[in-house]
Formats: C-alpha cells, sequence, structure tokens
C-alpha cells in the first residue's frame, strides 16, 4: 500500500510537469506553423492526452474486461466536462470561438448520442441484450474520419502570426511536445496503476474502478493539460482538448478497438451513465452557444453536475 501510495505521487509530479513543458510545445507548434491553437488543441493535445484512455482500452478489451473499455471512454468523456472545464473555468473564464460552437461542440453532440444509441439495444428491442459489435465500432471509425476530414480542411487555412509573440523554434517546440507527452503518458501509468491497486486492495468493484479510478486516472492528462492552458491564456488550446478528446474517445479509444478484435458480447452499465454523458455535451453546447465563453458560473454549475453525478455512482 506505501509504495503504490509512493507511486502516485511520483505520478502526479510527473504528469503536471510533462503537461506544463506538453502546452509550451504544442503552441509553439502552432505559432510556427501559423495554424489555429484551436487545431493544435483538437489534434495533438487531444490525441495526445487521450493515450492513456486508448492503452487501457485495448488492454481490457484483450483482457476480456468490457465493462472496463466502456466505463473508462463513458466515465472520461464526463469527466472531461464537467470536471475539467468545471475546474479550468475557476481558473479564468474559457473563450469559445465561434467555428467551434457551430461544429465541433454539435460533432461532439452527435457521437455521443450515436454512441448510446449503439449501446441501448434493449431499448429498441426488449427481447436483445444490450452489446457493442465490431459492426457499431466501424459505424462510430466512419463517423470518426468525417472529423478527420474537417481538420484536415482547417489545417489548410493559415493564420496571421502575430510578429511581437516569441515563438520557441520549431525544433524546441517538436521535443518540448514528444517530452511533455512522454511525461504525460507515464506519469499518468503511475496514478493509474497504483490507483487501481489501491481501490482493488480496497475491494472495490470493476464498475466503479473503470468510472471512477481508471476514468479519472486515464483523464489526468486533460485535466492537467487543461488547467495549465488556461493558466497560460492559451484557451482554444484547453477547449480544442476537452472537445478532441471527447470525439477521439468515441471515435478510436472505443471504435478503433472493437473494429480490430471484436465486439463485447454482454455489457452492463447504467442508462444514467450514457444520459449523463449526452446531457453534459449538450449543456457545454448550451452555455458556449449563449455568450461565447464558459463562465465561472457554468463552471460552478458542471462541478455541482460532476459531484451529484459521481455521488450517484458510489453511493447508489
Amino acid at each position: 500500500m506505501l509504495l503504490n501510495i509512493i507511486l502516485l505521487a511520483v505520478g502526479f509530479v510527473i504528469l503536471i510537469k510533462g503537461a506544463d513543458i506538453f502546452v509550451d510545445g504544442a503552441s509553439g507548434i502552432a505559432g510556427n506553423f501559423k495554424v489555429s491553437k484551436m487545431l493544435i488543441g483538437l489534434t495533438i493535445v487531444a490525441f495526445g492526452t487521450s493515450a492513456p484512455e486508448f492503452a487501457v482500452s485495448v488492454k481490457s478489451l484483450l483482457s476480456g474486461s468490457g465493462d472496463i473499455v466502456l466505463g473508462n471512454v463513458i466515465g472520461s468523456n464526463i469527466l472531461n466536462i464537467l470536471l475539467i472545464l468545471g475546474v479550468s473555468s475557476l481558473f479564468h473564464s474559457l473563450n469559445v470561438k465561434n467555428s467551434t460552437v457551430k461544429k465541433e461542440l454539435p460533432i461532439t453532440m452527435l457521437l455521443s448520442t450515436l454512441f448510446a444509441v449503439l449501446l441501448s439495444d434493449s431499448l429498441f428491442d426488449k427481447g436483445v441484450v444490450n452489446s457493442f459489435t465490431r459492426s457499431d465500432g466501424i459505424t462510430l471509425l466512419l463517423f470518426f474520419l468525417v472529423f478527420i476530414y474537417y481538420l484536415i480542411s482547417m489545417a489548410r487555412k493559415k493564420i496571421e502570426s502575430d510578429d511581437n509573440e516569441e515563438l520557441l523554434p520549431m525544433w524546441k517546440s517538436i521535443i518540448f511536445t514528444i517530452v511533455g507527452i512522454i511525461g504525460i503518458v507515464l506519469g499518468s501509468n503511475f496514478v493509474v496503476d497504483s490507483a487501481s491497486n489501491i481501490a482493488t486492495l480496497l475491494g472495490v468493484s470493476e464498475r466503479m474502478i473503470a468510472l471512477t479510478i481508471i476514468a479519472l486516472g486515464t483523464s489526468l492528462p486533460e485535466l492537467v493539460t487543461s488547467v495549465t492552458a488556461t493558466k497560460k491564456g492559451e484557451y482554444d488550446i484547453a477547449i480544442g482538448n476537452v472537445v478532441g478528446s471527447n470525439i477521439f474517445n468515441i471515435g478510436m479509444v472505443i471504435g478503433l478497438p472493437i473494429t480490430l478484435f471484436g465486439g463485447i458480447a454482454k455489457i452492463t452499465f447504467s442508462y444514467i451513465d450514457l444520459l449523463v454523458m449526452i446531457v453534459s455535451a449538450i449543456l457545454l453546447f448550451m452555455f458556449s452557444f449563449n455568450d461565447y465563453k464558459i463562465s465561472k458560473k457554468e463552471g460552478i454549475i458542471f462541478l455541482i453536475l460532476f459531484i451529484v453525478y459521481y455521488g450517484y455512482v458510489i453511493f447508489v
């Protein structure tokens, strides 16, 4: 137990420092390539910080732990919005671009709803057991490819750089990004493994571990990265990280492993989990659409919903 606690603390230190370096590197790449920081947030930052979720999903699916695969994705997507954006907005209101409200956030709601529908076989046919098949995984991948096409079209649009802004040299930005992401993944692995061991020693159920310890652990890169980006004034990276991560989680973290290794024959979950995931995406869109920012008050609403939901998960 003591060793796990020490590894947990070490993991947090590596994670926080890695995120700090990673944000600087990603911001430098955006400036040097003259592309929007939102695009960098949606791609390099989002995909990089979702690496732990992908690793956990592949490992869990191969070991036959379907509940951990689904709980990891559902829990991470809920945490990304309610906890990460909630905490980040406490440091500063998060400005949301018009294009994000009109394009990326609707894509997030669409994929979240599609994911929930594909999981809910018994709602449409009472005699069918809920399952997640290879065809379901392919469906998610196809929608994810549409998102990739959108990102490619974004990448073609150059932006005017601020001549007064001091940029890291490209080579240093790339090194910072690589070193940062290694620190993020390594630190999150320490945190997830040690936290899971502690939870197991305390006799916590697999579903509970998936929705709480593992989901929180694999979302730590997003949490630390978004908070760090917010404190540095890089709001596009903070928002893009969460939105991109949620889309990546559904399209790749669950879609690709299921497509490659086969489906989950029988799944057990609460429809409350899926409902909260969809509601979170809708609230993010509504708050952003209202005045193109997520204020501290709206962040507190996210955090209250987070506390209520996880109170339900833990005690009900």
